[in-house]
């Protein structure tokens, strides 16, 4: 097998977030958006030794899991993987995949990961879409939606995309219609070129009230190449204003099930192909919308961080809550700590909740602290943390914005709980030791990304944070992504034990030589690697054995695995298993280094 083979294989299993993987030849190729039973057709586009990366050409059969997609869009769109799923199926793939992930950061994620929850709703949910303008070909029409999967440039229709409800898709339908007809050129990303870049809806599910962001280029002298929708040409017209109160009319003539209360304008420069507040203006009504969850009412801004899913938010701030007043009512029946720990009283408890966003896990446990300071690097996102605090009569909780990084070293105040809830890569390496060494008695993590937390578990492992309890949500329903939350608790001894040592010649003495033969009696045997296995065997057999047959091993003698490969033997190894020949040579290097 060599770069730029194409072969056909059925997926055997899948890594997240959409990794396929099958064997042949006796190598592990690895085709992303694809799932388990379909029979697929691949490129390969990197071989190594016993392992290949391919990219789908052709799915040749369907899985007997799968069902006919709603989306006619489905399989170019970048946006929904699992949409041919039936939602259970989708529950059980996404619960294997986190469960490989959690066990590779933790031997013991079985014990105290609970499974996957279903979000409420499942079609329609999505409260926000940051769509693009552009062509679905070179030099075609103008199109206004997602990106075509694994494509920087070419950008699909979303006008009858399912995750979102009717009145997005007729918010989309009606803008490229009218900048269609007015011959308003998009922005071209190679040429840097082009007016209309991007169209961002939000949505309160709750309230119904709807908020539109057109996102432009200052590039105005383009509009003189045009013509208006009414047929005259863009230059008579004059001005962009023009244009724009166009946009606005047609938003305004539209049906929906909610109500457009703010229809905005945004300047967006940037070379970088993200929506940036360059300076907005408010086409009409306001520039935000208001939200409820769990009873209480936020303020969401257009660039403000929100729960993309207001029904599966609540099930996810539900659960979190559910273990944060628990972990918090333990605290308070805690035996008293010693002087060198850290403090447990039954007073209510000072909370930090880090990446806060606009609060609203902030203001959900307010009641049940004395004081909750939140940290967001998002200056907007802070000031609506603050009036929505006003708004839901909170006023124990405090909103700082910053970077935690560096936030943290300022706060006076010390914590008796934290709450992390990172963007998708994660906690900061820096910030992490900075924020264990507070040494309070529980965390709670809220990832979004699994393979974040995975990776920033066994570092709190080391500091001595056991996870306690893990719940997923499938916060994003049809797409790759989900919510985990995890209750992480710190071990502490069980009692204390006062011992008076004297040392000396004499009756009751213990002699000052007798401490190091007795230092050398217990002192600990070296630590046995995969690496001196391996060298110990092909010294004495002439054979090498790969790290996972000696996994393999361990695991069928039943030994700790903690110290275990699993990635490495999840990633790169295909599933063999060790001769006889090399299972003995294994367990005499075991015997060897007194492992067994």
């Amino acid at each position: 097998m060599r770069k730029g083979d194409i072969i056909e294989g059925v997926v055997e299993t899948l890594r997240f977030p959409n990794k396929g993987v099958f064997h042949q030849d006796e190598t592990e190729i690895t085709v992303k958006n694809t799932i388990p039973g379909q029979k697929v057709r691949a490129r390969i586009t990197k071989k190594h030794s016993q392992r290949a990366e391919g990219c789908l050409l052709e799915v040749l059969e369907p899985s007997p899991a799968e069902i006919l997609p709603e989306c006619p869009r489905f399989g170019s769109c970048g946006g929904c993987l699992y949409l041919n799923l039936p939602e259970r199926e989708e529950l059980a793939l996404k619960e294997e995949q986190i469960r490989k992930l959690l066990r590779s950061a933790d031997p013991d994620a079985d014990t105290w990961f609970e499974g996957i929850l279903e979000s409420p709703v499942t079609e329609g949910y999505r409260n926000k879409m940051e769509l693009t303008f552009g062509d679905e070909v070179k030099d075609g029409p103008m199109t206004l939606g997602m990106h075509k999967r694994g494509s920087f440039y070419d950008v699909t229709d979303a006008d009858e995309c399912r995750i979102v409800d009717s009145d997005f898709r007729e918010i989309i339908h009606r803008t490229k219609l009218y900048f269609a007809a007015a011959g308003v050129p998009f922005y071209h990303r190679m040429r840097r070129e082009g007016y209309l870049r991007h169209l961002l809806i939000r949505k309160g599910m709750k309230t119904g009230e709807i908020l539109v962001d057109l996102v432009t280029t200052t590039q105005t002298d383009c509009l003189s190449e045009g013509r208006d929708a009414d047929g005259t040409s863009a230059q008579e017209k004059s001005t962009e204003a023009i244009l724009l109160d166009g946009f606005r009319r047609t938003l305004l003539a539209g049906t929906y099930e909610g109500i457009i209360s703010g229809i905005l304008h945004t300047h967006n420069d940037s070379v970088a192909d993200v929506v940036e507040d360059q300076g907005t203006d408010v086409l009409y009504g306001k520039d935000s919308f208001e939200e409820e969850l769990l009873g209480l009412k936020f303020t969401v801004t257009p660039f403000s961080f929100f729960q993309t899913n207001s029904f599966g938010a609540e099930l996810l701030y539900e659960t979190a809550r559910k273990m944060i007043t628990g972990a918090m009512q333990n605290q308070e029946k805690a035996p008293e700590a010693s002087c060198d720990a850290p403090s447990v009283t039954s007073e209510k408890p000072v909370v930090f909740d880090l990446y806060c966003g606009t609060g609203t896990i902030s203001q959900l446990i307010a009641p049940v602290a004395s004081k909750v300071i939140g940290v967001e690097i998002v200056e907007e996102a802070v000031e609506a943390a603050r009036e929505n605090a006003i708004r839901n009569q909170t006023p124990n909780c405090e909103f700082i914005a910053g970077d935690v990084l560096k936030v943290i070293d300022t706060i006076e105040e010390k914590p008796d709980f934290i709450i992390l809830d990172p963007p998708r890569d994660g906690v900061h390496p820096k910030a992490l030791p900075k924020i264990l060494a507070y040494g309070v008695e529980n965390i709670l993590y809220i990832s979004c990304k699994p393979t974040s937390l995975a990776r920033d578990l066994p570092l709190m492992r080391e500091q001595g944070y056991v996870p306690v309890r893990g719940i997923s949500v499938n916060q994003f329903p049809k797409t790759a992504n989900v919510e985990t939350v995890v209750l992480l608790s710190h071990k502490k001894a069980d009692s204390y034990i006062h011992i008076d040592v004297e040392f000396g010649e004499g009756e009751g003495k213990i002699p000052v030589d007798s401490i190091a033969k007795r230092a050398e009696a217990y002192k600990p045997k070296e630590k046995v690697t995969y690496k001196m296995i391996k060298e110990y065997i092909e010294a004495k057999y002439g054979f090498k054995v790969h790290t996972a047959y000696i996994a393999e091993v361990k695991r069928n003698l039943g030994l700790p695995m903690y110290d275990a490969p699993n990635a490495v033997e999840e990633l790169k190894q295909p599933r063999k298993h060790p001769t006889p020949e090399k299972v003995e040579a294994i367990k005499d290097a075991l015997r060897y280094f007194a492992v067994i």
